[in-house]
């Protein structure tokens, strides 16, 4: 990792908070600025907060909001709720694999796009429900989905 980038992550720590209590925030900010919390941020963050780098290890892989690999720009994350199963959540999920060439749990060639399927995102009101970066897409339709794809750079 460059220099410039472990400045900018340790003004993050800092900034979170020194005390065990602001680790998961501090590792939150990390994984926003980076997409990811690669290996030496979180020997950074364990080194800066006190902490054991098994406990960083364990909080990252415990948590599914953290990812150890890179992802893309945008995480679209589809309901595989009931509502969301029931009124076509897989196909939903199938067409997306299709549209964006790689399966669950992958990221494009780009970097664009990062996939993941989800148990439930609570809006079984709108199923079948996607969300792409914190916004909702719901009463979707194989159809629909280039369309909303391309609002996203």
């Amino acid at each position: 990792m460059d220099p410039e980038t472990l400045e900018r992550l340790d003004c993050l720590i800092d900034e979170a908070g020194l005390e065990e209590t602001d680790l998961i925030g501090a590792m939150q900010d990390i994984q926003r600025e980076l997409n990811y919390l690669p290996e030496e941020a979180m020997r950074l963050v364990a080194q800066k907060i006190g902490v054991p780098l098994s406990q960083v290890y364990s909080i990252a892989t415990f948590y599914k909001t953290f990812s150890l690999e890179p992802r893309g720009r945008h995480l679209i994350n589809v309901c595989m709720g009931t509502a969301c199963h029931v009124r076509g959540g897989v196909q939903i999920l199938e067409k997306l694999k299709r549209i964006l060439g790689i399966d669950t749990g992958g990221t494009t060639n780009d970097q664009r796009f990062s996939l993941e399927a989800v148990r439930c995102l609570g809006c079984c009101g709108l199923a079948p429900v996607i969300m792409i970066d914190g916004k909702f897409h719901g009463k979707l339709t194989q159809k629909g989905l280039d369309r909303i794809l391309e609002q996203y750079e």
